[in-house]
């Protein structure tokens, strides 16, 4: 590591305090904010709360799943590793923004096509990837990136599984992310949100989508193996199945 600035001397040769040019030091990428395990704590708990009073509070949701990520992220970014496809988005680090999406070509891409159920998604929804909150607590670069492409790749989860936003639907795909992804933050997504649903949606919850969702998860490969930029027209049906993903019910 590089060695600390002696605090005998008050200033950087830039001008900066020593105390600034060390917290900038510590910055691992842009919006990086260094935290303590305590911080972390406090963090997650405070988070988590916050998370289950609103689950649509989702930037609660994403400073959740940073601070109790530590074990599930260097595990999917290790999948990732050993992944051709996978490997290769971790060295190019693609970004799905709509500064990156050509909209215009997805929206004339065929019916079924990956891309334009993903821009149908987008419209009936009226949800855009923008809204991805990009990472701040988590103390590795790469670790970071994996967790900002879980946030950017979720929309799409959505469009394989053919689920909708409303509350049913997020369940439905939250069950699906902590199957495959290990993060504390799905598990408790799964395992909280069907609180909010009526009588009704929880016994179809409970015995046709959550099961279809276990089975999917255990059954597909690594979601976050897939360059979905290079896969825009494939069809949606011939992604599932090369994934592993069941049909919808």
């Amino acid at each position: 590591g590089r060695a600390r600035p002696s605090h005998s001397e008050p200033r950087g040769r830039d001008g900066r305090d020593w105390e600034e040019e060390e917290e900038l030091w510590h910055q691992l990428y842009p919006g990086h904010i260094p935290t303590s395990p305590l911080q972390k704590a406090l963090l997650a708990a405070g988070s988590a709360v916050m998370a289950l009073y609103d689950p649509y509070r989702h930037d609660m949701v994403a400073v959740l799943g940073e601070t109790t990520g530590c074990l599930a992220l260097p595990n999917l970014r290790d999948k990732m590793k050993n992944h051709p496809e996978g490997y290769r988005i971790l060295q190019e680090r693609p970004c799905i923004r709509l500064s990156t999406l050509d909209m215009a070509r997805l929206q004339g891409l065929p019916d079924g096509s990956l891309g334009r159920e993903y821009v149908r998604f987008l419209e009936d929804n009226k949800v855009s990837p923008d809204t991805r909150m990009p990472p701040k607590f988590v103390d590795d670069e790469e670790l970071a990136y994996v967790i900002q492409r879980y946030r950017e790749v979720h929309d799409l989860m959505h469009t394989l599984l053919g689920m909708p936003t409303n509350m049913l639907g997020e369940v439905v795909v939250k069950w699906f992310e902590a199957v495959q992804t290990g993060l504390p933050m799905c598990v408790l997504g799964a395992a909280f949100g069907p609180v909010r649903l009526s009588t009704r949606k929880l016994q179809v919850l409970a015995t046709e989508l959550v099961p279809w969702a276990i089975r999917s998860g255990l059954n597909a490969s690594c979601v976050l193996n897939i360059y979905y930029e290079q896969r825009w027209e494939q069809p949606v049906e011939s992604l599932r199945e090369e994934l592993g993903i069941f049909p919808p019910p």
